[in-house]
This record gives C-alpha cells, sequence and structure tokens, in this order.
C-alpha cells in the first residue's frame, strides 16, 4: 500500500517558490507514492491540482517522474492516466504497460492512434484481453505482433492466432514466439510446423547443394513427424479439427496417416480414414476394428490407401488394442512394439527402430506399398 502522502500547502509553496525540473520531479514523485484513496479530501484536492499542472508541464523529466511514479497506482484519477497514456513513448510506456486505472477502451484508443512504441507497451501489459490482442494484431506491425505472441499473459483468440500466421507466416520474428506460446492452438501449430518445413527444405537445396526431391523426401518426413508429435496428449475434438485442416491443405497423405499409425496413434488414424472416406467417425471406427479384417480393408481403399497397406495398419492396431488391454502406456514401448510386429507379420528385413525408413519403404505418393521385394499375401502374417 502507498504511503500516506505529506503533501500540503508547504509543499505547493516550495514549488512555486523554486519551479526548477528537479523541483517539481522530486514533488511528482512524492505524490506518485504517496496518493492512495486514504487520503483526505484536502490532500487529494491539493495533489490533483499539482497532478494537472505536472501532466502538462514542458519538461519531459517531469512528466516521466510522475507517470512513473504513478504507474501502479491504482488510485489515480482516469484523466490523469489517460493524458499521460498518450503522451510522448518514454513517459507514456509506464502508464501503458502498468497502470489498470486505463480500461480496454482507452487502450484501444491509444493503439490505433499512437505509434510503435505505444503499441508494444500494451502489448507487454500482465493480461491482455482478447480484445485487444485482435486490436493489436490488426496494426499490422511486425514488432508489435511479435511482442504480443512473446507474452504469456495475452489472451489471444484461435481467429486472431490465424490472422498472425497468414500475415506473418514467413516472420522468424513472430514466429519463434509463437513456437514458445503455451497452449497453441493445434491447428495454428500444424501450420507453423509447415511453415517451417518449407523453410528447411529451401535451405537444404540452397545451402547444400541438395536436389529439391530429396530436400522434398526430408521435408516430408521430418513435418509429417512434427505434425503427429503435436498430437500427444490432445483432445479427440482437437485431433479431428487438424485432420480436417491437413486435408484442406493437401497434406493427410497415406504416409502421414500411416505414420501416426506406426506411432501409436489410432485416434489420428480413425479420423483421418473418417475424412478421406467420408465415413462418420464412429463407423469408420467399427470398421478399422473389424476382427475380420474385411472391413479395415474396405474403408482403406475408400479413404484413397492402397489395400497393400492394410496387413501393415492391422498389425499396428492389434499391438495398439493389446497396450490398452494391459493398461501400458509407455509410448516409446509402443511405437517399437508397433515396428517389431509390422516387420515380422511381413517379413521385411530393415532397422526396426528407424521409422523413417519404414515409412519411406512402406508408401509413396499414391499410397501404393513400395517394397523392394513385396511381401505376398501369404507372407504377412497378422
Amino acid at each position: 500500500m502507498a504511503e500516506k502522502t505529506t503533501i500540503s500547502l508547504e509543499d505547493v509553496t516550495k514549488l512555486m517558490s523554486n519551479p526548477s525540473a528537479d523541483s517539481k520531479a522530486a514533488i511528482a514523485e512524492k505524490l506518485g507514492k504517496g496518493y492512495s484513496s486514504e487520503l483526505s479530501s484536502q490532500e487529494r484536492a491539493i495533489a490533483e491540482d499539482i497532478f494537472s499542472s505536472l501532466i502538462k508541464d514542458v519538461e519531459l523529466r517531469v512528466r516521466k517522474a510522475l507517470a512513473e511514479s504513478l504507474q501502479d497506482n491504482p488510485d489515480i484519477p482516469h484523466d490523469v492516466a489517460f493524458t499521460l497514456a498518450k503522451d510522448e513513448a518514454e513517459v507514456a510506456i509506464p502508464i501503458l504497460e502498468n497502470s489498470i486505472v486505463l480500461d480496454d477502451e482507452d487502450l484501444k484508443e491509444i493503439i490505433s492512434s499512437q505509434g510503435v512504441e505505444a503499441q508494444s507497451a500494451v502489448a507487454r501489459r500482465k493480461n491482455v484481453s482478447e480484445e485487444l490482442s485482435a486490436a493489436l494484431a490488426e496494426t499490422g506491425n511486425e514488432e508489435v505482433v511479435a511482442t504480443l505472441v512473446a507474452n504469456q499473459g495475452a489472451q489471444i483468440s484461435d481467429d486472431t492466432m490465424s490472422k498472425v500466421v497468414d500475415e506473418f507466416g514467413n516472420s522468424d520474428a513472430v514466429n519463434s514466439k509463437l513456437a514458445t506460446r503455451q497452449n497453441l492452438p493445434l491447428k495454428v501449430a500444424e501450420r507453423l510446423v509447415n511453415l517451417v518445413s518449407d523453410k528447411i527444405k529451401d535451405h537444404l537445396v540452397t545451402h547444400h547443394k541438395m536436389s529439391p526431391d530429396t530436400a522434398m523426401d526430408l521435408l516430408v518426413s521430418s513435418r509429417e513427424k512434427a505434425t503427429i508429435g503435436l498430437l500427444d496428449g490432445r483432445e479427440s475434438q482437437d485431433v479431428m479439427t487438424m485432420v480436417k485442416q491437413l486435408e484442406k491443405n493437401g497434406r493427410l497423405t497415406p504416409t502421414i496417416i500411416i505414420r501416426a499409425l506406426c506411432m501409436g496413434d489410432a485416434n489420428f488414424f480413425n479420423a483421418a480414414l473418417s475424412v478421406k472416406s467420408g465415413v462418420p467417425v464412429n463407423n469408420a471406427y467399427q470398421l478399422m476394428n473389424d476382427r475380420g479384417g474385411v472391413g479395415l480393408q474396405k474403408i482403406m481403399v475408400k479413404a484413397g490407401i492402397s489395400e497393400k497397406m492394410a496387413p501393415v495398419a492391422r498389425a499396428a492396431l492389434k499391438v495398439i488394442n493389446e497396450m490398452a488391454e494391459t493398461g501400458g502406456d509407455d509410448k516409446d514401448m509402443l511405437r517399437l512394439l508397433i515396428i517389431e510386429r509390422v516387420l515380422t507379420s511381413c517379413e521385411v528385413e530393415f532397422d526396426s527402430e528407424n521409422i523413417d525408413y519404414l515409412i519411406g519403404k512402406l508408401g509413396n505418393e499414391s499410397g501404393a506399398l513400395n517394397l523392394k521385394s513385396p511381401p505376398k499375401k501369404s507372407q504377412c502374417l497378422v
């Protein structure tokens, strides 16, 4: 709590007799630290009269001293806070960053009328509402937006977040801050993965003399792994949202669907089959878990995945179901068991720990099985 002020008529007399910048700055600091709702009506009147004078002072350091001393004072008059907030940046920033006297309407007016320094100060506030975040994003300024998304106390709606990615998708300053946000919306995270991986591809081609095709192979692999990694711990609704986004953007490929399953994500596999085939998700679930295996093969074909992939999917699903029955939740162990079961079932010989190599062998753009020596049906032990 602020200390009780000792501003009095004596201070006013001193201020009038020695109106130097130093004297006024000292009075400003004293006022700011001592002003509170606990003052008497006479003391508040004296203080507010001095406020009215100091906020118009020609000396920048006087107004700055006043702003710094008032920045975290919840009792100051609104007109004083708002006037200081519209002052030069050096004066305004402490108030804009910290004063709770200003409401969203005040701050939106500041955002629309002031420059980048003031806008960035608003973006740094301990708490920023979704409405303010939207207004800050509307500035279209990279520095302001980067400051906003770096602020974990800023509430940013999914729509605003999507707008940020639309406008600043190629900005490292913005994307690097977005990537560190807690609880980043899944659809935004997936888009960031795609943007970053595209840059990696371009770098490989430009700086490492790698052929575009080879770079694309690496790109797809890294992007798919990162995308699937985003799904850990997500709700089914979030998974379906991302699956639909992937499909909309042409990234819901057979390889990412099979990769997700081989990494133990049956929810993604279920959602992907539903979206690709047009079959309701509950029906897709029943088909993919058909004990005879016919339903799984049929829905995979309807989803545009080669029927030759069915033994692979069947082997993976069997391990996932077995782990669910035993209560196992070791994801690394689950993935290793899936890969080993797939390899054993189809008698394919290559490193069981290298899922990238497995996926590369399992699929191409059309979704057809692409093994050097394709296993016959009799070779698959699923």
